[in-house]
């Protein structure tokens, strides 16, 4: 599986892309966040941020693009990019190593970490979102949780339709195809994989691999059906 089975990096993150490169494996790209970071923040203008309301705390470094939407109270913590047009609703906590694109929304009462969001992105609603990469127009429902920490704390192993392969990481949470989606409250374990277009089905708690363009209804054992729309 390489990552543009999944997703493609968009032109608001260009200059990003010698770091992701689309014939890797997709969970490769977590380990690649933080130094793409570091360089295209060493290498970028330094120009002032806009103007931040008294509750929004900002350190280290951190770009926030044109338009973007800030709330009356939010944490963000660099290194960090925020793409342009991107709406950052209250209580937004945004805690290092997290690159975002453009028109996305980072929901009140969210917790991001070591995450990469292409455009579109909509994570509205009291969430977590560590180790993960979520693809273009990817969107999670209200409570959803990636979790990226197994609990006998070995490294993470993920299932692909080339086989089950150790990902040598002891936290990675979700890679999200572009347009997939995640209903309220579902819980999608450490390692698993969407498709473009999958859909995980509220409350549901989802481990493994969910082809493209199909829907996971149950608890594991899953049971997927094709999308129709």
């Amino acid at each position: 599986m390489k990552a543009s089975d999944l997703y493609d990096l968009p032109e608001s993150l260009g200059a990003f892309a010698p770091h992701f490169p689309a014939d890797a494996a997709p969970w490769t790209w977590l380990d690649a966040i933080g130094p793409a970071l570091e360089a295209v923040l060493a290498a970028a203008p330094q120009s002032p941020l806009p103007p931040v309301p008294p509750g929004v705390h900002i350190e280290g470094g951190v770009v926030i693009g044109a338009g973007v939407k800030l709330p009356a109270h939010a944490t963000i913590i660099g290194p960090a990019w925020i793409g342009p047009g991107t709406e950052i609703r209250p209580g937004a906590f945004i805690r290092g190593n997290v690159i975002i694109g453009a028109n996305c929304v980072v929901g009140n009462s969210c917790e991001f970490k070591n995450c990469l969001l292409m455009d579109g992105v909509q994570v509205p609603h009291f969430s977590y979102v560590g180790d993960s990469i979520l693809g273009n127009r990817a969107h999670l429902g209200a409570g959803v949780v990636l979790s990226n920490l197994r609990l006998d704390k070995k490294t993470v192993t993920v299932r692909t339709p080339d086989g089950v392969a150790d990902t040598g990481l002891r936290k990675l949470g979700a890679l999200l195809g572009e347009g997939a989606e995640v209903g309220c409250n579902a819980v999608l374990q450490p390692g698993v994989i969407m498709g473009k277009r999958a859909l995980v089905m509220p409350t549901v708690a989802f481990a493994g691999y969910l082809p493209p363009a199909t829907i996971a209804r149950i608890r594991n054992p899953i049971s997927t059906l094709p999308r129709r729309d």
